[in-house]
C-alpha cells in the first residue's frame, strides 16, 4: 500500500488564518491557471480542425491521472475531478473561441 503524502499545512487559529492561506494559495492556482490557457491558446494554433478540440479520451486521461494524485496526496479526489472537468470544459469553450478568432484574423 502507497504512503499518503500530504503536503505541510499551517495549523490556523482563527478564520482570518485560515483566509490568508487560502487566498495565497488561489494566487498560485490563477497563475498556474493562466499558464495553462496560454498552452491552451498554442493549440487552438496548432489544430487544424475544429473537430480536433474535443479529445474524450484525452480529458479521461486527465481526470484519471489528477484523481490518482490527489489519491496520493490524501485530497478529495471528487473536489479534484469536478474542479478539472469544470476546468477543461471551460478550457473547451475557450479553445473554440481561440480557434475561430485565429482564423478570422488568417
Amino acid at each position: 500500500m502507497s504512503k499518503t503524502v500530504r503536503p505541510p499545512v499551517e495549523h490556523c487559529q482563527t478564520m482570518a488564518d485560515v483566509r490568508r492561506n487560502i487566498d495565497a494559495l488561489d494566487d498560485r492556482i490563477v497563475a498556474l491557471v493562466a499558464e495553462r490557457s496560454a498552452y491552451v491558446a498554442q493549440a487552438a494554433r496548432i489544430k487544424q480542425s475544429a473537430d480536433q478540440i474535443v479529445d474524450n479520451a484525452r480529458i479521461e486521461f486527465i481526470v484519471d491521472r489528477v484523481r490518482a494524485q490527489a489519491r496520493a496526496a490524501g485530497a478529495p479526489e471528487a473536489v479534484l475531478e469536478a474542479a478539472y472537468r469544470a476546468m477543461i470544459a471551460a478550457s473547451i469553450d475557450f479553445e473554440r473561441g481561440e480557434f475561430q478568432r485565429l482564423r478570422q484574423e488568417a
